[in-house]
């Protein structure tokens, strides 16, 4: 087992949640390392980036269950400016997944709003992926 790669991915997946950790810091210490292919590195920290920002999709499709409850923190007027918000930017929003302090939160409205899981993958796939192919790129 590679324990640079594992960590690698463990970081990235955090990352996407709403943990304040860093996978670029980790990614950049491997690659400077010079033990690994660029091309490693952009995959298994796109494939954790992604993979953490699904829980995200995943536990906001989940907590609507709730929204009826008086304890669910959100009312149903905000819900639905938060629907209007998405729905006025669309589901391209999801390019900027990578973007800090509204990334997470978008993921976790995309599975609010039941966005499409493909759709959903493939739109932060290319904007998490962009953003880690353009960091290496920098650094190589």
């Amino acid at each position: 087992m590679d324990w640079g790669l594992s960590g690698l991915f463990g970081s990235a997946f955090l990352a996407a949640t709403v943990l304040p950790l860093s996978s670029e810091a980790v990614m950049l210490a491997l690659f400077y390392s010079g033990g690994y292919d660029l091309w490693q590195l952009w995959g298994v920290a796109t494939a954790g980036n992604v993979a953490g920002s699904m829980v995200n999709w995943y536990l906001g499709g989940y907590c609507l269950r709730y929204r009826d409850h008086k304890w669910f923190p959100v009312t149903n007027e905000q819900l639905q400016t938060a629907q209007n918000s998405y729905l006025k930017w669309g589901r391209f929003s999801l390019l900027l997944a990578w973007v800090p302090v509204i990334g997470d939160p978008l993921t976790f409205v995309a599975g609010l709003f039941r966005t499409p899981l493909l759709v959903f993958t493939l739109l932060v796939f290319i904007g998490k992926g962009g953003r880690y192919f353009v960091l290496l790129w920098l650094m190589s």
